[in-house]
């Protein structure tokens, strides 16, 4: 038995080095695919087999200043000031989904869903939000802000098989996203929690109602 056990420690402190080893090298290079580009993909190509991501890497300095505090305003106003976790908004989250008896608000910051995105899934348990959060505390200790909010803005979802705000501008746009105005940014940020139901269902009065709230907030907001 303390052989087992002893074992199991063992494999998952080999896999959280497996980890970590991971995000110091996406400190300097950027990651090609994700855990969820993966399984986007195989999801595709199951229906077609010649099925391909639509993906381009867009160097920080040329994204949108208006895409950077659109994205934060709408998922994780207070990024620029927490450690990661923001642990008062998901107590909040966590009365609020008590009281309606269901989810209807998350608490994760742009860098836990940073975390999901590279290595997780988007499955829902105790082990892999507790994963999360771990990967999520190993991600701000060698990156700083900018780099987490550079690497999340061009690997998140923008549509069946569109990942990053250059792929994701091009296709709801036709423009880069270095290109992206004011409403096109919050529109594109209040596509982020349903982006393959908002990329079928363009005219959503959800999506107009969360795109109008994320512009108010904007101007408030001062990217890294």
């Amino acid at each position: 038995m303390g052989v087992l056990l002893g074992l199991a420690v063992l494999g998952v402190m080999l896999l959280q080095l497996w980890y970590f080893s991971h995000v110091l090298w996406w400190t300097q290079f950027n990651p090609r695919m994700t855990s969820f580009m993966d399984d986007q993909l195989e999801q595709l190509q199951a229906k077609d087999p010649r099925a391909t991501l639509k993906h381009q890497w867009i160097d920080y300095a040329r994204i949108s200043p208006h895409l950077k505090r659109a994205v934060i305003a709408a998922e994780d106003a207070n990024f620029t000031d927490h450690d990661g976790v923001d642990w008062d908004a998901i107590e909040k989250a966590y009365e609020q989904n008590l009281k309606r008896g269901k989810v209807v608000r998350g608490g994760s910051t742009i860098t836990m869903q940073l975390a999901k995105n590279l290595f997780l899934s988007g499955s829902r348990s105790y082990w892999r939000k507790g994963q999360e959060v771990v990967i999520t505390y190993m991600i701000e200790a060698v990156m700083d802000k900018e780099r987490i909010l550079e690497i999340y803005l061009n690997v998140a979802e923008w549509g069946v098989g569109v990942f990053g705000c250059e792929a994701g501008a091009r296709h709801h746009y036709n423009l880069s996203a270095s290109q992206l105005g004011p409403a096109q940014a919050a529109r594109m940020a209040a596509m982020l929690p349903r982006p393959r139901f908002y990329d079928k269902n363009r005219g959503s009065s959800a999506l107009v109602r969360r795109t109008n709230m994320i512009a108010r907030g904007m101007s408030s907001v001062t990217p890294p």
